[in-house]
């Protein structure tokens, strides 16, 4: 099953935010397949602004992070289709633009799971469901992707 991981589930993985969500993080993205993940380039963009902005990380710390999550899975360029699927998305779906190109992106890797604490947990579009890694009741999405 193809995985793709949000912006916040990287950021917690780096240890912004509460000790509960950092470790979990931390432990389901050391334990996916790292053939079966894809990192939409829109994440790593995101999270370079959060490690700078909200984490106060310099600049360069900021930049090696993004370099390894690059180095550790592969990272889906953002495409014309893309683009254009994440605008149809936003308008229909009133999601925030950025949010919708990560999804498309998502969908256009082919993968069955979005891991998103921010977007609506069990969202379903073209065959990928959005789950929340952190909610109190595992998704079984959730269940398959950790056993």
């Amino acid at each position: 099953m193809r995985i793709a991981i949000d912006t916040n589930v990287l950021a917690y993985a780096e240890g912004v935010g509460d000790a509960k969500r950092c470790k979990k993080a931390a432990e389901l993205v050391s334990a996916l397949d790292v053939a079966s993940v894809v990192l939409p380039a829109q994440v790593l963009g995101e999270l370079y602004s959060v490690l700078t902005r909200k984490a106060s990380r310099s600049a360069n710390d900021a930049r090696d992070a993004v370099l390894s999550w690059g180095d550790a899975f592969d990272v889906a360029d953002s495409t014309h289709a893309a683009i254009t699927a994440a605008c149809d998305l936003a308008s229909t779906h009133r999601l925030q633009f950025w949010d919708a190109v990560i999804l498309s992106l998502s969908v256009q890797q082919r993968c069955r799971v979005l891991l998103s604490e921010d977007l609506q947990a069990g969202f379903v579009w073209q065959g990928l469901t959005v789950v929340n890694p952190f909610a109190p009741k595992p998704h079984a999405l959730l269940a398959r992707i950790q056993s």
